[in-house]
């Protein structure tokens, strides 16, 4: 007599699995979509800082109407003469700066694409117009531009991308297939592969694309620290967060770090909460560093690489928890029986195996 064995709570099972995964994929989803829409979908300006050249009744005018009209999206002040306007942007406290010109001279803007070419590029427009309605056209001066091999100034931002593409998959990887190693070892190999994802992307950013021309010893270091933070944060809290570190570190080091960079659109061009985020996020230390360093003669760069030094310092601080918790749980834990031990071993290879596949995929 045969018998045979119904194959519905299998099929059953199954199915179970594969919906409970496919959550992390649609809550990805759902993150990526909030994130980079409600960030990049329409970048207005606020409080954006312009000035204007000169002195005497006219420039105040065209200031404060240029403020008025504005109602909110320019910050317009007034600044006595060219080399106090250029200063302004050489320390990126300024977006652009209008020289309305005597009666019969072409008005000149002054602009630094270097900080932010979309910043540059929204200050143009404004000033395009203002000149317009005098009658003349617009000379536009860029007083800080960016590298040859840039010329979209945005070529920083998809360093950053790149380095943190490498750091937060090389988490799963270490978390997951390394997670029979002591938390020390595992620690050692995130440092280790911060320096080489780091070496990496100082390859892309010098000889390779020419995104920067000088100074590639000091993007390097940044990107070191950037990569760190995220991979020694990606170790720690894959201790806590299991199948679910994918999705976490996409959601700090993508979703809500890309979006802040100020790699497309500065604060000043974005909603109030990315703008925010800007001020101590990792990727906006790295971006702000770099350009700092490369391109503002180390202006602001101490504050930058703080950011970055801070997130590393919470990214150790969060290995180390992760480890004595760890610790505390094996000695805990009871010498469990033959059969029970490889049941386990085999369930915890299949989650293995199923948080690369989760990361690989992404």
């Amino acid at each position: 007599m045969e018998v045979q064995v119904s194959a519905g709570p299998t099929t059953r099972g199954a199915l179970r699995h594969v919906l409970g995964h496919l959550l992390t994929p649609l809550l990805m989803c759902i993150g990526m979509g909030l994130a980079y829409l409600g960030a990049f979908h329409a970048p207005e300006p606020h409080d954006l800082r312009v000035d204007i050249v000169g002195t005497g009744p006219q420039v105040q005018v065209l200031a404060q109407t240029l403020h008025d009209k504005g109602a909110g999206a320019l910050d317009v002040r007034t600044v006595p003469d060219r080399p106090t306007a250029t200063t302004a942007l050489r320390e990126q406290s300024s977006s652009g700066a209008y020289l309305p010109g005597a009666p019969g001279h072409t008005p000149e803007l002054l602009v630094a694409s270097a900080a932010s070419d979309t910043s540059a590029m929204a200050v143009e427009k404004v000033f395009t117009e203002v000149a317009a309605t005098q009658g003349r056209p617009l000379k536009v001066t860029d007083v800080v531009p960016v590298a040859p091999g840039d010329p979209t100034g945005q070529g920083v931002f998809f360093l950053l991308v790149a380095l943190s593409i490498g750091s937060y998959a090389s988490v799963a990887v270490i978390g997951g297939a390394g997670a029979v190693l002591p938390m020390r070892l595992r620690a050692l190999l995130a440092a280790g592969t911060s320096l080489v994802v780091s070496l990496i992307g100082t390859v892309f950013a010098g000889p390779l694309f020419h995104l920067v021309d000088h100074g590639l010893a000091g993007v390097w270091a940044l990107s070191w620290l950037y990569c760190a933070g995220i991979l020694l944060t990606g170790v720690g809290l894959h201790t806590f967060l299991k199948r679910w570190t994918t999705l976490g570190v996409m959601v700090l080091f993508v979703m809500l770090n890309f979006t802040s960079s100020g790699g497309i659109y500065r604060p000043e061009l974005q909603p109030g909460f990315f703008g925010s985020l800007h001020a101590f996020w990792n990727g906006a230390g790295f971006v702000e560093g770099v350009r700092s360093h490369v391109y503002f003669d180390g202006h602001a760069l101490g504050r930058n690489v703080l950011v970055l030094a801070l997130w590393l310092l919470a990214g150790a601080v969060l290995t180390a928890v992760a480890g004595l918790t760890e610790s505390r749980g094996r000695r805990r834990a009871v010498a469990p029986a033959a059969a029970p031990a490889q049941a386990e071993e085999a369930q915890a290879k299949k989650e293995l195996e199923e948080e690369l596949e989760e990361a690989v995929g992404v």
